[in-house]
C-alpha cells in the first residue's frame, strides 16, 4: 500500500507541496496544480517548461516522487461536443516519463444536460486518449467524478468494455453527491459501496474523500476521513481484504475545492487541515488493519 496525496490540496507551491509530504513521512504526491516562484500556479502539464524544471529539480533534491499526475484531460471542464484536442496528452507523456510517473488521471467529459451523451464519440476519443498513454508505457485510470462514467456505475463498465486497457481510480466521496442517472428523476445521490463493489475489479488507485449530502444547500460537506457517508472504512476494509496493495491518495476538499473557487482557506489553515487528514487516514488504516483477522498488510508510506 502507497500512501500518498494531491498536493496542491496543502498549497500550490512546489515547496509546500514537498514540505507536507515530509511532514506525513511519505514519499510520492499525485501531482495536480502546482506553481513555483515567477511563474502563475497550473496544472502539471500545463505550466512552462521553464516552471516544470523547476519542479523537477524540486522534487528530486527532496527525494520526492509523483506517483500520478491528477490531469485535466477530458475532465469536468470539456465537452464532447467541442474540438477533440490531445494537446495535453502531448504535453503530459513526455513530463511523466521525466518523473517516472506511471498513472494519469483522465475523465470522459462532462455531462450534458440533454439525454444524447454522445456515448460513441466519448469512447473514440478515449480509446485514442488511452492507446496514446499506453504506447508510452503509462496507465491511464478513469475517476468517477462528474462526467460520463461517474454518471453511476454502468457507465464506468461501459467505459472499459469500449476502451481496451483502460483501468480506474476509485474516488470514495464522488457518489456521495453524483446523481445516480440509471434511476428515475429525481435521481437519488449515488451510493459509494454500491458503486466500489461493482468496479474495484478494475481499480488500480483510490482517492480519499469524505463527505456528507446537505440536503438543504444541495451540496456536499467534506470531512475527515470515516466521518462522512463515504463509506471509506468498509471500502478500504474491503479492499485490503482482497489484497489491495497499491497507491491511495487522499484529497480532503475540506480547506480548498480543485473546481470551486468559493471554498477557500487561509494557506496556514490550508496546510494543517492536510496533514491532519493525512495523519487520520494512517490512524484510520492502522485500526482496520489490527482489526482485521488476517495479518500481513504492509503499509509503504510513499
Amino acid at each position: 500500500m502507497i500512501l500518498t496525496g494531491i498536493a496542491d490540496e496543502a498549497g500550490s507551491h512546489i515547496d509546500t507541496q514537498i514540505k507536507a509530504t515530509k511532514e506525513l513521512g511519505w514519499s510520492t504526491i499525485e501531482a495536480r496544480n502546482v506553481e513555483v516562484d515567477g511563474f502563475p500556479k497550473g496544472n502539471i502539464h500545463d505550466i512552462p517548461d521553464a516552471a516544470f524544471e523547476i519542479v523537477l529539480e524540486k522534487l528530486a533534491a527532496a527525494n520526492v516522487g509523483v506517483y500520478a499526475f491528477g490531469s485535466t484531460i477530458a475532465n469536468w471542464g470539456k465537452k464532447i461536443d467541442q474540438p477533440f484536442d490531445l494537446s495535453e496528452v502531448h504535453r503530459a507523456i513526455p513530463r511523466m516519463q521525466k518523473l517516472k510517473t506511471k498513472y494519469v488521471r483522465i475523465m470522459s467529459y462532462a455531462v450534458r444536460e440533454d439525454e444524447n451523451q454522445m456515448a460513441e464519440e466519448r469512447f473514440r476519443r478515449l480509446r485514442e486518449i488511452t492507446k496514446l498513454f499506453l504506447d508510452a508505457g503509462l496507465q491511464p485510470v478513469h475517476e468517477n467524478c462528474m462526467n460520463y462514467g461517474g454518471m453511476a456505475w454502468p457507465h464506468t463498465l461501459e467505459l472499459l468494455e469500449h476502451i481496451p486497457g483502460l483501468k480506474l481510480v476509485f474516488d470514495t466521496a464522488n457518489p456521495v453527491f453524483n446523481p445516480d442517472r440509471t434511476k428515475p428523476k429525481p435521481w437519488p445521490r449515488q451510493d459509494p459501496w454500491e458503486f466500489w463493489t461493482h468496479v474495484r475489479d478494475h481499480v488500480v488507485h483510490i482517492h480519499i474523500k469524505d463527505a456528507i449530502w446537505n440536503l438543504g444547500k444541495n451540496d456536499a460537506d467534506y470531512t475527515f476521513p470515516g466521518e462522512g457517508h463515504g463509506a471509506v472504512r468498509q471500502i478500504l476494509t474491503d479492499a485490503f481484504a482482497r489484497g489491495y496493495d497499491a497507491g491511495i491518495s487522499i484529497e480532503p476538499h475540506m480547506a480548498v475545492v480543485f473546481h470551486n473557487a468559493s471554498v477557500n482557506a487561509d494557506a496556514e489553515a490550508q496546510y494543517a487541515n492536510y496533514v491532519q487528514y493525512g495523519k487520520r487516514l494512517m490512524g484510520l488504516i492502522d485500526e482496520i488493519k489490527a482489526a482485521m483477522p488476517v495479518t500481513g498488510i504492509s503499509a509503504k508510506k510513499a
